[in-house]
């Protein structure tokens, strides 16, 4: 997170969406009928949240729910809960979420929500009725066949429950296929809060394997130490790969023999912070980005690595563990350096994955063992990955182009044979 400062703050993620769907579109020589069809999103949906705050006076707060595609099945994205939120952010997440949700062919199409809110200065209780409110607000349009939210940036299984209850409550009885990322003990997965950071550990073997780079010894920087990055950091260092520097919003650690993670974690959950981890020594976050590496994962927010410091950039793969945190201009001094990508939509699409599970296991009232989602999981990322580089080794192009070419390839397909209504 703490790469956003700078040049790169500029950058619109939709603008970015749009443009890697062109690319894209352009090689699958899609006629312009289909492009509209697929490109904008169907419904947007801006509400303005009324909230009793806990001194009495009611603040307003703007909130958004966009369904970009439901052509494959419901819409299903996160709900982020970030100062930052912007209308323009939550169409790009949405879009994103579309090619996600088909890239690893779950039938889902892509969602997204978030509240412009900063919840580090709200009470559990204002956060609570900030959620029941604009809940409210975005019912006529989620659902389990409609759209299902989850946990996303400052979201959390709490949050989760609250809205299920919301939604349960004007129903009349209990609804928990209505979001995923719940409490286990409200039909939550097991494995979920860990799918996002296996997913990317799963891809990152698919693509060692692929380059014939051992993942034992092999040296890894992870730029933002929360759920996915810290997971996936956890899981390369079972494999026994060398994690040398991680980062979060409050500073970076790094330790060229290797930080011990185990140990790690349980620093950052005591003080909040990776800093000040007596295994490593403190560096500049800007410095992270640099250190010579065999593999980097980006677990932070959007264009964390742009123009101005993509040359610097010393990995042999990269990971994105984020959403669109690499700029297209990164994308092309990258390229230009022979660094293999392992894009968002596939890297990161554990959580979707097994959300998708979840969903599956509310709808049918069963409880999956934690070996069997794992298991799942596992199949699901090696074979995506694999159906993504055999377009990226076809066409001759970039594995973020192979990605969106198979989601895309998906959704027109799905477009074409439900026809045009009316």
């Amino acid at each position: 997170m703490n790469s956003q400062n700078g040049q790169n703050g500029k950058s619109n993620p939709y603008a970015l969406a749009m443009q890697n769907f062109e690319a894209a579109a352009d090689l699958l020589e899609l006629n312009a009928d289909i492009r509209n069809m697929i490109r904008a999103p169907e419904r947007a949906l801006s509400v303005t949240v009324p909230v009793r705050m806990d001194d009495g006076h009611i603040q307003c707060f703007e909130g958004y729910r966009v369904q970009h595609n439901t052509a494959r099945g419901p819409a299903k994205g996160g709900i982020r809960f970030h100062p930052n939120v912007t209308l323009d952010e939550v169409k790009a997440l949405a879009t994103w979420m579309t090619w996600k949700c088909a890239v690893v062919d779950i039938p889902f199409g892509g969602g997204k929500g978030g509240v412009t809110c900063n919840p580090k200065f709200l009470s559990m209780a204002e956060i609570e009725r900030l959620t029941r409110r604009y809940t409210t607000a975005i019912l006529p349009i989620i659902g389990p066949g409609q759209d299902i939210p989850a946990p996303d940036v400052y979201t959390n299984p709490q949050i989760m429950a609250w809205i299920m209850d919301t939604y349960s409550m004007t129903r009349g009885y209990l609804i928990p296929g209505v979001v995923t990322g719940k409490p286990i003990t409200l039909g939550g997965s097991l494995g979920r809060n860990e799918a996002t950071g296996r997913g990317v550990f799963h891809a990152i073997e698919s693509a060692c394997q692929h380059l014939r780079l051992p993942v034992k010894g092999a040296r890894v920087v992870v730029d933002g130490f929360g759920n996915a990055g810290s997971v996936a950091a956890h899981l390369l260092d079972s494999a026994q790969a060398d994690v040398i520097a991680v980062s979060d919003s409050r500073g970076a650690v790094y330790n060229p023999e290797g930080l011990h993670i185990p140990k790690l974690m349980l620093h950052k959950e005591k003080t909040g912070t990776v800093c000040n981890f007596p295994g490593g020594e403190c560096i500049a976050p800007v410095e992270l980005l640099k250190l010579e590496c065999d593999i980097l994962i980006p677990a932070a927010l959007e264009n964390t690595v742009h123009g101005g410091n993509a040359p610097h950039v010393r990995a042999k793969v990269i990971a994105e563990a984020a959403n669109g945190p690499l700029t297209p201009e990164a994308d092309a001094v990258l390229r230009e350096k022979n660094t293999f990508i392992i894009p968002d939509i596939l890297c990161n699409a554990g959580g979707v994955t097994v959300s998708y599970f979840e969903w599956v296991q509310n709808e049918q009232h069963l409880r999956w063992d934690l070996n069997e989602v794992n298991t799942r999981l596992e199949d699901v990322m090696k074979r995506s990955f694999n159906e993504v580089l055999e377009i990226q080794l076809a066409f001759k192009s970039s594995m973020r182009t192979a990605a969106n070419v198979l989601a895309i390839r998906r959704v027109v397909e799905a477009t074409r044979l439900r026809g045009h209504y009316p």
